[in-house]
């Protein structure tokens, strides 16, 4: 795939980044209640990562599927057919079979479709049918059982059509494959495998199929994580979202342990933020450049967990609007020297917000020593924004929140932002605080033999601010 698609890939992404407020779910009459960004489920269930693949037909889903499941081999995967779940035609509709119109959203029974997927996702097998093309009924043939497993792909040309459907994946993608292509790969299917002819596979294909793309299927390509240019012959394009696939299956599990754990939805822009930080061989200025972009969205979705009341306004036209005010008793606190680099961001979005440092002495997995703490005389009655762009064994970040608590900030009134975070490090912090929130863009693979973070992207502060061994000989 040449560099022009891999562009293509990084910004064709259309999932929101979700920082800031949410408005969701919003009731205006609850004033000081806790908006939460990030839907988690407390209980002990693990529930599946579902994927959703959308696209005309003939575009590859079903390839794009079936290369998914080969690569995540060690995964426990299932493959739900929106096909399966057509309506039975009557025996007035199949009289006049070659006039109905399959690619409808009405041809679809959604609801026992919808039925299945919240079944399988809430870790109860199902009997998913067998729609037989031949007598155009859903009962002729065996139903298909299939068991809860860790990752359900549903695969249909409508899969993002229903609301109700699209809120039960946690990624979306469409296969977008040339108009030509697909009706060539329609044309040779139909004649090979249903004994069709030209005449009547291109009179459906104009009647029918091409209408309902244009009105159906491609409007939902606005609500892809990810779009795949050339479906399953983009092989680079596959290999980057099962490499997303199992982080965001590692995240997705410890999101589920900890409620308390909020990880950004990412994207391929995230996705190449996060590649171009990690590349030992990034420019200071680059590295400096696009960790200041996901250190914003970081902190903007951490101002999102604060708790805000409802304000009305009065708009330049008169009218009224019901909004929410900004919580007002912030400040930040920086973790020297590595969570300074984050101050910035912090002051972007909280015009004149105090902040205050720590710093603590870090030797080996074990050795924190408190050296240093400035911080407002108020903290106590402030929610306080603890920045440190690493959480790695988590015993620095413990020492930094026990000080703030014996300062007399609630557990609550903390949110612990941060780039990266080490499973270790979640499991320490949010064991020893359940009551605070973390807010990472990333959880990593782990911490090596040193107790340092992999992946990782190496000494931060250094990095940061250019005080690295090569750095210097390079100024």
């Amino acid at each position: 795939m040449g560099s022009k698609s891999v562009e293509y890939l990084l910004e064709a992404a259309t999932g929101v980044h979700f920082s800031g407020f949410h408005m969701n779910d919003l009731d205006a009459r609850n004033a000081s209640v806790e908006q939460p960004t990030t839907s988690t489920d407390a209980s002990t269930h693990k529930q599946p990562f579902v994927i959703g693949v959308a696209g005309g037909a003939a575009s590859g889903k079903s390839t794009v599927c079936d290369m998914i499941i080969e690569q995540l081999h060690d995964q426990r995967v299932v493959l739900v057919n929106q096909d399966s779940f057509y309506h039975n035609l009557t025996e007035e509709e199949i009289m006049r079979a070659h006039e109905y119109n399959f690619d409808h959203p009405d041809a679809f029974d959604t609801k026992q479709l919808l039925c299945c997927m919240e079944n399988l996702k809430h870790g109860q097998a199902v009997d998913i049918p067998h729609y037989d093309f031949r007598s155009y009924k859903n009962y002729v043939m065996p139903k298909r059982k299939v068991n809860p497993s860790d990752v359900i792909i549903l695969e249909g040309i409508l899969a993002f059509h229903d609301p109700r459907v699209r809120e039960l994946m946690n990624m979306k993608i469409f296969v977008d494959t040339d108009a030509d292509v697909r009706l060539a790969r329609r044309i040779r299917r139909d004649i090979v495998e249903k004994g069709r002819d030209i005449r009547s596979v291109l009179d459906q294909y104009s009647k029918f199929v091409k209408p309902a793309f244009d009105d159906f299927i491609l409007p939902t390509k606005k609500y892809a994580d990810i779009i795949i240019p050339r479906g399953g012959d983009n092989h680079v394009a596959i290999d980057l979202i099962v490499q997303h696939i199992r982080t965001k299956l590692g995240q997705h599990d410890l999101c589920k342990i900890y409620p308390n754990l909020y990880v950004i939805q990412s994207t391929f822009q995230i996705r190449g933020m996060h590649t171009l930080i990690r590349d030992a061989k990034t420019t200071k200025h680059d590295f400096v450049f696009y960790s200041d972009r996901l250190i914003r969205l970081v902190v903007e979705h951490g101002l999102g967990h604060l708790p805000f009341t409802e304000k009305q306004v009065i708009t330049p036209t008169g009218s009224v609007y019901t909004g929410v005010d900004f919580c007002k008793r912030l400040c930040g606190v920086s973790v020297i020297r590595s969570g300074e680099s984050m101050e910035n961001a912090l002051r972007a979005c909280c015009k004149g917000i105090k902040i205050g440092k720590i710093l603590i002495h870090r030797e080996g997995d074990n050795g924190q020593q408190l050296i240093y703490e400035k911080l407002p005389n108020d903290i106590c009655d402030r929610h306080v924004l603890l920045l440190d762009p690493v959480l790695g064994t988590g015993n620095s970040a413990v020492q930094a929140i026990s000080l703030l608590i014996r300062k007399g900030v609630p557990e609550s009134n903390i949110i612990f932002l941060n780039l990266i975070s080490a499973p270790q490090g979640v499991h320490v912090v949010c064991k020893a605080f359940p009551r605070i929130k973390i807010v990472t863009s990333e959880i990593e693979i782990g911490l090596n033999e040193d107790f340092r973070v992999f992946p990782g992207m190496g000494e931060f502060g250094d990095r940061y601010f250019g005080t690295d061994d090569d750095e210097q000989i390079v100024t």
